[in-house]
């Protein structure tokens, strides 16, 4: 069985409504697309978990110890210094960026502000939660592929998964079938000036329910990599009670069962996607709001443990 509905508008001033094909943002939803790129250029053998990021690096972000590997920065246990340190933000409509949104519009230009961030502790010596790791392994994949990273992305995940309608947009640019993030549950404040102007490897791209679907359907099917990878990918490497979870390379994971998750949370986007592969039970929200995805989210989880 399968449902699918929309509410609210994808633009408010207009009155245009949300459907079932919109386009929203994914956020921090990302970092799985991020995961599965690296990991389908691990597969090719052009990358280790073991190869360091500096050999990839050189001479940029210095401040990263040598040390720290593909597998550090997939499993949140690299250590490095967070350009964006969710633990200092005391709210997501916060303006938090360190310099002007426009100006990070591709990966590299995000060299502007991942620099300057010193080691916090030892490559694995436990997890803490880093959005910059993942903006530097979309740099590793970048040089590796020879390509900018949507494109990394696009090829080696959305298609092969058959998710046409994912990719990275503009924040000024949103283009058709895509909702407009709005920073409360009423008003026509939006997101623009919070959110780099274009994505990477920690969030930032746009997606739809149909397509979250197919990436989950993909994943366990091998179309993208390998059942074998996938499985190492959710294999628990780091348990954080503080956030009732558990995480693999690029996936969270239910603190007790066999669900694998990804989320998104930033300022007019909210995002949870729910997948348990013995059950073959999926559930997805996707809002254009900074928290309209929760209360659904905990609906739906409490009817599917009914």
């Amino acid at each position: 069985m399968e449902l699918a509905k929309a509410y609210g508008s994808a633009h408010r001033g207009y009155g245009i409504p949300n459907a079932v094909d919109t386009r929203f943002g994914l956020a921090s939803g990302t970092k799985a697309l991020t995961a599965l790129s690296i990991v389908s250029l691990i597969e090719e053998g052009r990358l280790g978990l073991d190869t360091t990021a500096r050999s990839l690096l050189g001479e940029d972000l210095p401040l990263i110890d040598d040390d720290v590997t593909v597998e550090h920065l997939l499993a949140h246990r690299s250590g490095i210094g967070d350009y964006f340190d969710e633990d200092a933000v005391e709210s997501m409509t916060d303006y938090v960026m360190p310099i002007p949104v426009h100006r990070l519009a591709t990966t590299p230009d995000y060299l502007a502000v991942l620099d300057g961030y010193g080691q916090v502790f030892p490559p694995g010596e436990r997890f803490a939660y880093n959005n910059g790791g993942f903006v530097v392994l979309a740099l590793i994949a970048e040089r590796t592929a020879g390509m900018p990273f949507p494109e990394v992305v696009r090829t080696r995940v959305c298609a092969p998964a058959g998710m046409p309608d994912t990719e990275f947009l503009r924040t000024d640019e949103p283009g058709n079938r895509t909702a407009l993030g709005y920073l409360y549950g009423d008003g026509l404040r939006t997101n623009v000036l919070h959110l780099p102007v274009c994505g990477s490897g920690d969030g930032g791209i746009y997606s739809t329910v149909g397509d979250i679907h197919a990436l989950w359907s993909a994943l366990y099917a091998g179309q993208i990599v390998p059942v074998d990878r996938v499985a190492e990918m959710v294999r628990p490497l780091s348990d954080v009670p503080s956030e009732s979870m558990r995480y693999g390379l690029g996936f969270r994971l239910h603190p007790t069962g066999d669900a694998v998750i990804l989320e998104g949370s930033d300022a007019g986007i909210s995002f949870w996607t729910e997948h348990d592969e013995a059950t073959g039970v999926t559930h997805t929200v996707l809002s254009n709001t900074s928290g309209g995805a929760w209360p659904v989210t905990a609906r739906l989880s409490e009817w599917l443990t009914l």
